[in-house]
């Protein structure tokens, strides 16, 4: 069997940066999966992309299917023949449909019966015959929002396509693509070097191509801008500030990156340094530069597709281009300082949060009400987070906020400090929209948790009340994202919050607003805490123990957690899992016959020893493990049910719970029924996985 590496290349316009890589991956993942269902042989599969191609490189692959025998199950042979042993028509066809005649099939007699069976060799097609189907499939598979056609062709794509190479070795594999014959031609640089050029070999892709001004590996082209920028910046004295977002966008941007440096007016810089930040970063994909106290420098870094004899003309061009931009948002600076955040709360009267929920003039006053509630709670100053809710989303009728949405909370903090607002309600203007994303910051004080709490309830109440609760992958308002901030926020900040008492609080302010009021607080409480599951499965958390927690519901998040804490170090203990099993048993036996929690115990009427020394054991930890459970000091809870998996394993060794006598019986289960009750304070551990 011979063995060759294939290229396939895309040539097209230039594509989509921020999907770029997302595009070149799935190709790839497309191509392997028709190569593994074509069971065509192969070592690996690499993926290139750059601005104008996608590309995919299977390594080691077979020139061919290996040859299969198969066997094909017929008729039963007592329907293949008539009574006068004539093959009948449905023996005849099955035959047809195998290339051979009914005389030709042999015999597969079971225990069952006896069957036609047909037993052939299949040859293995030819790699080159079934890669351009393959490759067709993948390229209509990969994830395109809107294609388009160009020209008078049907044909629809992301973007033009220009050429498809496809070698197999040093062979061209024939095919049509996109409507384009594969060919072995490849485009370089659009300015440097020729314009066009033939690839020799599948294994000369990326070496021809940087030959021809053309880094087609994005990681490596994405390695080599990073390491060019930091270079950069440390000549500078500087960092850069360089999100992996904006470096991978960059990546897809060049095909032959340089990295150049250039400034602006200082002048700007008496801008909040976010707003500048924003300009050069999304609207110019610049990287900016800071110094080693974080602040902004006149300098930023930046990278060209053009290795320039005279890259003075190209930092002009950027300097040029940048100082508008700049300048616009010094202007809303200047502008916005004109008038105080509270003058703007009238304008958000004008501005819908949603048909049915009102104005943002009203979500607002319900954050400020919410806000001063929850900081009562939390023992903090219930006038600066009132004020700090009301204020919350004046700063989205700024100038800066209206031209770069991304900004919002930043400027409301800066223009808070600048109208003379306390400190905490400045900073809170900013931190209410914490945490934005998966890993991000929190709050840092209890004025910034209670508005960004408020705020975050406030939307799940008011979008459940009126009964748009997020269905499969629709989720407009974000609610899952909410609810995961608001348990990050109370669980990493240990406050002793209850959901309850919050959504309570939060239904109260809406008035009549709320369409769907019927168990909505419910609703809304286990709508935030089934985000448990998802965030501690990605810690790694087994998930019987979070079943195991969520069955008792404890509504306060950081409850929630301390018990998580313990169940799974209770699940790794030798006598873990061995009473984990007991709690297993018990619930069975309690859930056939009922016990009320308050039975007494009678001593009286214990038989044997085993079951005294279970209740005496129980007897002599209940004061602790209450004292422990008032603390929330799970694992102390944890420790001392632990010793009673000597005294449980003797119980249930050689004691008969379903006694003759019943009011032995009952005395029995009552003494489970306790035990029972001690887990339970904690979890229900007979959900754990015994293994």
């Amino acid at each position: 069997m011979r063995y060759e590496n294939l290229l396939v290349e895309i040539g097209t316009e230039e594509l989509p940066p921020k999907a770029l890589s997302k595009l070149a991956q799935a190709f790839a993942d497309n191509v392997q999966a028709a190569l593994d269902d074509a069971e065509l042989k192969y070592t690996s599969v690499k993926w290139f992309a750059s601005p104008r191609r996608l590309a995919v490189n299977v390594i080691g692959l077979a020139q061919q299917q290996e040859d299969k025998s198969i066997e094909k199950k017929g008729p039963a042979v007592s329907v293949a023949f008539d009574d006068t042993g004539q093959a009948t028509k449905a023996a005849q066809g099955w035959a047809r449909s195998n290339g051979i005649t009914v005389e030709q099939a042999e015999r597969l007699t079971t225990e069952k019966g006896e069957w036609l069976l047909f037993k052939g060799e299949v040859k293995g097609e030819q790699a080159a015959t079934l890669i351009p189907a393959m490759i067709e499939g993948a390229l209509k598979k990969l994830p395109i929002p809107k294609p388009m056609r160009w020209g008078s062709s049907p044909i629809q794509f992301i973007r033009p396509v220009h050429t498809v190479c496809m070698l197999f070795g040093e062979e061209i594999v024939n095919g049509n693509i996109l409507g384009i014959a594969s060919d072995r031609v490849i485009y370089g640089h659009r300015f440097h070097g020729e314009k066009q050029f033939n690839l020799t070999h599948a294994d000369n892709y990326l070496e021809q191509l940087e030959a021809h001004y053309v880094l087609a590996d994005f990681a490596a082209r994405k390695a080599k801008i990073k390491q060019q920028v930091t270079t950069t910046a440390e000549q500078e004295n500087a960092l850069a500030d360089m999100s992996d977002a904006l470096l991978d966008e960059v990546t897809a941007l060049v095909e032959w990156p340089v990295v150049l440096t250039a400034s602006f007016d200082e002048s700007f810089l008496a801008v909040p340094k976010e707003a500048l930040i924003y300009t050069m970063k999304d609207d110019q994909k610049y990287f900016p530069l800071l110094d080693k106290d974080g602040q902004l420098k006149s300098r930023f870094v930046f990278v060209t597709n053009i290795e320039s004899k005279d890259a003075y003309q190209i930092i002009s061009g950027n300097e040029k281009v940048i100082r508008p931009r700049l300048a616009d948002a010094e202007f809303f600076f200047n502008t916005d300082k004109k008038n105080t955040l509270e003058s703007r709360l009238e304008s958000l009267k004008t501005v819908l949060f949603q048909k049915q929920l009102g104005t943002l003039y009203e979500k607002s006053l319900r954050i400020s009400e919410l806000a001063g509630n929850i900081a009562s709670m939390l023992g903090s100053d219930t006038t600066l987070a009132a004020r700090a809710g009301l204020l919350s989303k004046t700063d989205l009728m700024t100038n800066m906020v209206m031209e770069f949405p991304d900004v919002q909370g930043v400027m409301g903090m800066h223009y808070a400090k600048f109208d003379g607002e306390h400190n905490e309600v400045a900073l809170a203007q900013n931190e209410q929209y914490m945490p934005r994303f998966a890993g991000d910051q929190l709050p840092t004080s209890h004025i910034s948790c209670a508005v960004a709490l408020a705020d975050k309830i406030d939307s799940l109440v008011g979008i459940f009340g009126i009964g748009q609760v997020p269905k499969g992958d629709k989720d407009p308002f974000a609610l899952r994202r909410a609810a995961i901030g608001v348990l990050r926020i109370i669980v990493e900040m240990k406050l002793p919050l209850d959901l309850t008492d919050l959504v309570r609080s939060s239904i109260s302010l809406f008035g009549d607003k709320l369409t769907q009021p019927e168990d909505l607080e419910t609703k809304v409480v286990d709508f935030i805490l089934g985000r448990f599951r998802a965030w501690y499965q990605e810690q790694g958390i087994d998930v019987d123990v979070i079943q195991a927690v969520a069955a008792r519901r404890p509504t306060k998040p950081a409850d929630f957690a301390a018990r998580i804490e313990a169940v799974s170090g209770f699940k790794s203990l030798a006598s873990g899992l061995a009473l984990a099993s007991a709690n297993k048993r018990v619930a069975n036996i309690l859930a056939k016959n009922k016990v009320t929690d308050t039975a007494a115990i009678e001593p009286s009427l214990f038989e044997n020893e085993h079951e005294k020394g279970l209740a005496e054991a129980l007897e002599s930890i209940e004061e602790s493990v209450s004292v422990f459970v008032n603390d929330a000091n799970y694992q102390g809870v944890f420790a001392e049910l632990a010793t009673l998996h000597v005294k449980v394993d003797n119980f249930f060794d050689n004691v008969m719970v379903m006694a003759e006598d019943e009011r032995i019986r009952n005395n029995r289960l009552a003494l489970l029924s306790k035990l029972r009750m001690l887990f339970l304070l904690v979890a229900d551990i007979s959900i754990l996985n015994q293994q």
